[in-house]
């Protein structure tokens, strides 16, 4: 099985300020997503020359009261698989809970020992929602 790092992802309050303190690093924005459904926006950000390695902002339209002092600002690790049922399979039987098991064939959540939410991204397109990932339930939070 092979993965690949795709990104990290933090949350903020002010989306502004926070562009601005990683621009002052020298990171530059690389692709934005605004969902209207979800009321957030997503600013993907990395240094020139180095976009396969972004930093995602996340902000919430509503606010995020608890920010930054609920240690909520680190969101999570993301990864590329090849084959996300294939990886969701040998992480459970290897002892790890699926929090968001890949109902969508695309998207799924685990946390590491150390409680660190990682994201598994189906490489590609997404695959046919299939059993027992389509009918599972979630389990803790991510």
């Amino acid at each position: 099985m092979t993965i690949r790092y795709l990104h990290t992802m933090v949350r903020v309050k002010d989306l502004e300020a926070s562009k601005a303190f990683f621009e002052l690093l020298g990171l530059a924005e690389t692709r934005r997503m605004d969902v209207e459904q979800g009321r957030f926006t997503l600013v993907f950000m990395a240094p020139p020359g180095q976009e396969e390695c972004p930093v995602e902002l996340t902000y919430n339209w509503d606010g995020d009261a608890g920010l930054p002092s609920d240690s909520r600002h680190f969101g999570h690790l993301a990864y590329e698989v090849d084959d996300i049922y294939a990886m969701c399979r040998h992480l459970q039987d290897n002892g790890v809970t699926i929090n968001r098991p890949p109902r969508d064939g695309r998207m799924a959540f685990v946390r590491s020992p150390d409680n660190i939410s990682i994201e598994l991204l189906q490489k590609g397109a997404a695959q046919a929602p299939a059993e027992p990932w389509a009918s599972m339930e979630n389990t803790g939070h991510w």
